[in-house]
């Protein structure tokens, strides 16, 4: 049977492969093979790598503890957490995936909440020229001229669904369908847009004001998709008795302004 060591190795060697031959990988620090100082292992959906860093650092400050923490595609994490992977906390960028590992009895329930909100835009290199006003029917695929457009994976990553059900609604995804450069997880497709490997690409508001590199264009409307919502979770296979701890403290006030300070919205308790 893999150990805690195999699994967290495997996460951590996940590259951000793309679909299409473009270069590069995602520049994602993974986490080491063990965890820190006894602290729960947390796997996380890969957009909040900045703020749950810092998240992580305040919780540490505070009690002397610390979470070891690995980032990737909601999907890739629920399946890793399937296939038994030793995750005490489970931190995904949608409903499905929670959902997903709730129906398997993986998760326990009593732990869940919906913890932070999200809004996808569009995102270009910070010296485009790129100007549009996303509604219905928009010249997306103009706006690309000869490039693709980048997007986390459209049939099984949060961002990625996200973006393909706005594009949908808006009437203008048959238009650039074959032309999507996906990539594994959103902080990925966010590098194809920083390194101008494409001229456009779909992301999180957050990872867009995390990236000085790149500059938003603009912001689908919120029905044009569903809301997005992190939960989060302690796994039923967990018996570290930090990770309720850890929890809680995503819920404190002192969680909610980092969080804020990244651009999440924070959801009511309950």
């Amino acid at each position: 049977m893999p150990t805690r060591r195999t699994f967290l190795g495997r996460i951590a060697a996940v590259p951000a492969v793309m679909a299409f031959a473009l270069t590069g990988l995602a520049a994602i620090p993974s986490a080491p093979a063990h965890a820190q100082d006894g602290g729960p292992v947390v796997f996380a959906a890969a957009s909040l790598k900045n703020a749950l860093d810092a998240v992580n650092a305040a919780w540490k400050a505070e009690s002397g503890k610390s979470a070891t923490v690995s980032y990737a595609a909601s999907s890739a994490l629920a399946k890793q957490i399937e296939s038994d992977a030793p995750a005490d906390v489970f931190i995904s960028a949608d409903l499905a995936w929670m959902d997903y590992l709730t129906e398997k009895k993986l998760i326990r329930d009593d732990t869940r909440v919906s913890l932070l909100g999200n809004t996808i835009v569009l995102v270009a290199p910070k010296d485009s020229g790129v100007a549009t006003i996303i509604e219905k029917g928009f010249p997306l695929a103009d706006l690309l001229g000869d490039g693709r457009l980048s997007m986390a994976n459209v049939d099984s990553v949060p961002a990625g669904k996200y973006g393909k059900a706005a594009l949908e609604w808006l009437g203008v995804w048959d238009g650039v369908k074959d032309r999507v450069a996906q990539a594994e997880n959103v902080r990925a497709a966010l590098l194809f847009v920083s390194r101008g490997e494409t001229p456009l690409g779909i992301v999180y508001a957050t990872d867009a004001a995390s990236d000085p590199e790149v500059q938003i264009v603009g912001t689908f409307p919120e029905e044009s998709h569903e809301p997005i919502v992190y939960p989060v979770a302690v796994t039923a296979s967990s018996t570290n008795a930090d990770a309720a701890a850890f929890v809680d403290y995503l819920k404190t006030d002192a969680a909610k302004a980092l969080f804020e300070k990244q651009g999440f919205a924070v959801l009511p308790a309950g």
